[in-house]
């Protein structure tokens, strides 16, 4: 079989089980209402929970370092990519997540591939929650040590999986703090504390907590008042920018540089995009209205939904997970959503496991209580037009 041949094939058994997917073409700036693909559509899918990516203030101290410094870094880091907007950037993720050192990474994906194929070493064992997100398991795959699989946010699935492994060089306890497509939050208190009494490490990717959890946003290390050993982040959730950070002592951050490949030979974000992600901190440093707002408008839909009789997964984060099942009528609800002019794409497996497709809502402090209300009439249309609620 020739090359394309084989590559149709496989793509024909993708269709034949509802998985195929496609790109969708946003040509407006991400606000809830967008142009999508020549049609408007109220967007429910967006990570951009504060609305910073289209801030004025954003965009006017990128714009400035934009003619300074020109549209791209040049190189990595360790060359020519490192900026003086770059170590205030640094500087100001540390003052506010509350650690002695910072380093960028070009994106959240880099980060954490960066610090699990670097720091675990041969005969070291690295304790996976099930449910974390794709980098993470991809950067448990290029480690040296082992990784063993943790029933989501399962507590004493952990502790025993931390008893089996006591003989164990090393022990990296990996988790998300709020996951992707559940919406949940780790237990981060519990798991510090299994940590400490197995005498392992903790590394947390907090990319959806950033800005969002915590009374001053700084995620689930101030959410639950407790200090793993390493966090993680991106900037491109509720920062509103593109990137990605690990944050912990001086130590770490030293060995990071020297170590971590997805940082030594990568090129470095632009300048711009550091100096509007600087921005963004400071906004939420000094606002906490928008999340306050955002808070309130996510306990609106999931009280809603659940009253509508839908099966809604997650705690009170922007991730609303809307429960369908069967992959094809996953897939049904998603196309009635955009006659509608609603743009919220089903997520199928291998995303997800089989049997749980859905609607993966996430919503913003920009949605108004208008367009939410238009949201849930149109949940509640399409659930009776396809027998799923009465």
């Amino acid at each position: 079989m020739k090359f394309d041949g084989w590559l149709s094939y496989r793509l024909d058994k993708t269709k034949e089980a509802g998985l195929n997917r496609k790109v969708r073409t946003m040509e407006t700036a991400p606000l809830p209402l967008m142009t999508i693909d020549g049609e408007k559509q109220l967007v429910f899918a967006s990570n951009n929970y504060l609305g910073l990516a289209n801030d004025k203030r954003l965009v006017n101290a990128a714009e400035t370092v934009l003619h300074e410094f020109g549209v791209g870094s040049s190189g990595s880091r360790l060359i020519t990519g490192h900026t003086n907007w770059h170590q205030k950037l640094e500087d100001k993720i540390s003052q506010f997540k509350r650690t002695e050192e910072t380093l960028l990474f070009s994106s959240g994906y880099l980060a954490n591939v960066g610090v699990l194929s670097s720091l675990p070493e041969k005969g070291d064992v690295i304790l996976s929650d099930e449910l974390n997100h794709a980098s993470i398991i991809d950067g448990c795959r290029l480690s040296k040590a082992n990784t063993l699989i943790y029933n989501h946010v399962d507590m004493d699935d952990l502790e025993e999986k931390l008893k089996a492994t006591e003989s164990c060089q090393r022990r990296f306890i990996v988790t998300d703090g709020v996951f992707s497509m559940d919406g949940t939050i780790a237990p981060l208190d519990k798991i510090m504390s299994l940590a400490k009494r197995y005498h392992a490490f903790v590394i947390v990717d907090d990319a959806h907590a950033t800005g969002v959890l915590g009374e001053n946003g700084r995620g689930t290390s101030e959410y639950f008042g407790v200090y793993p050993d390493v966090i993680i982040g991106t900037l491109s959730k509720a920062i509103g920018t593109e990137g990605g950070f690990v944050c912990g002592s001086k130590v770490l951050i030293d060995f990071l540089l020297n170590h971590a490949r997805t940082f030594i030979f990568q090129t470095s974000l632009p300048p711009a995009i550091c100096a509007a992600s600087y921005t963004a901190f400071e906004i939420i440093k000094h606002s906490k209205d928008k999340r306050q707002l955002l808070h309130s408008n996510v306990k609106k839909i999931k009280t809603s939904l659940q009253e509508m009789g839908y099966t809604v997964k997650g705690d009170d984060t922007p991730i609303i997970p809307v429960i369908i099942g069967d992959t094809h009528k996953t897939v049904m609800f998603a196309k009635r959503l955009l006659e509608k002019g609603i743009y919220a794409p089903a997520i199928r497996p291998p995303t997800i496991p089989l049997g749980e497709s859905r609607i993966r809502l996430t919503v913003t402090a920009d949605h108004s209580l208008k367009e939410i209300d238009y949201l849930l009439k149109s949940f509640n249309l399409i659930g009776k037009e396809l027998n799923m609620i009465k």
